[in-house]
C-alpha cells in the first residue's frame, strides 16, 4: 500500500515581533488540492506561529505519509536539513551556547510528529509571488485580524 502524499504551504505570522511577552500573531497551512487551516495566539512570536504552522500541517496528516512542507521560515527548514535536534538532544536541550533552545515545547512536538511521517522539507522564498505561500500569508495575518474584530465573518 502507497502512503498517502500531501504539499503544504506553511506559514506563520505576528503583529510586532520585537513586542516583550509576545503579541497577536496567526498561522495557517494551505494544502495543495486540498483544505487550508489557520488560528490565532494572542501573545506570542513569529517564531512560534512559524512552528504552529507546521506542526498543524502534520497534524492533519496520517502517520506513515510523505508531505512536502513548504516554508518561508529558514527558522523552521534549516532545523531539520541541518539536523540542530541531532545537538539538542546531546546537549540536553541546549543550544551552542549551552542556554535553553527557545520555543522547546514545539519543537519537540513538531520533531516527534515529524518522525512519525516522511517530510520533505522545503525553503521557499517568502513574498515572491509564490501562489500559495501568498495563500498561507494572507490567512496567517487574516486569523490576526480576526480575533481582533477586524473581520467581521458574513
Amino acid at each position: 500500500m502507497t502512503a498517502k502524499q500531501y504539499q503544504v504551504y506553511t506559514d506563520g505570522a505576528c503583529q510586532n515581533n520585537q513586542a516583550p511577552g509576545g503579541q497577536p500573531g496567526g498561522w495557517a497551512c494551505v494544502f495543495v488540492d486540498g483544505p487550508s487551516y489557520s488560528g490565532f495566539d494572542a501573545k506570542t512570536t513569529n517564531n512560534r506561529m512559524e512552528l504552529t504552522a507546521a506542526i498543524e500541517a502534520l497534524k492533519h496528516t496520517e502517520p506513515g505519509a510523505e508531505i512536502t512542507v513548504y516554508s518561508d521560515s529558514a527558522y523552521v527548514v534549516n532545523a531539520f536539513l541541518q539536523n540542530w535536534f541531532k545537538g539538542w538532544h546531546q546537549r540536553g536541550w541546549k543550544n551552542a551556547k549551552g542556554q535553553s533552545v527557545e520555543n522547546q515545547d514545539l519543537w519537540r512536538e513538531l520533531y516527534a510528529l515529524a518522525a512519525q511521517r516522511r517530510v520533505t522539507w522545503v525553503k521557499v522564498k517568502g513574498h515572491a509571488g509564490n501562489h500559495y505561500n501568498e495563500m498561507a500569508d494572507k490567512l496567517a495575518v487574516e486569523a490576526i485580524k480576526k480575533a481582533r474584530g477586524e473581520i467581521v465573518q458574513p
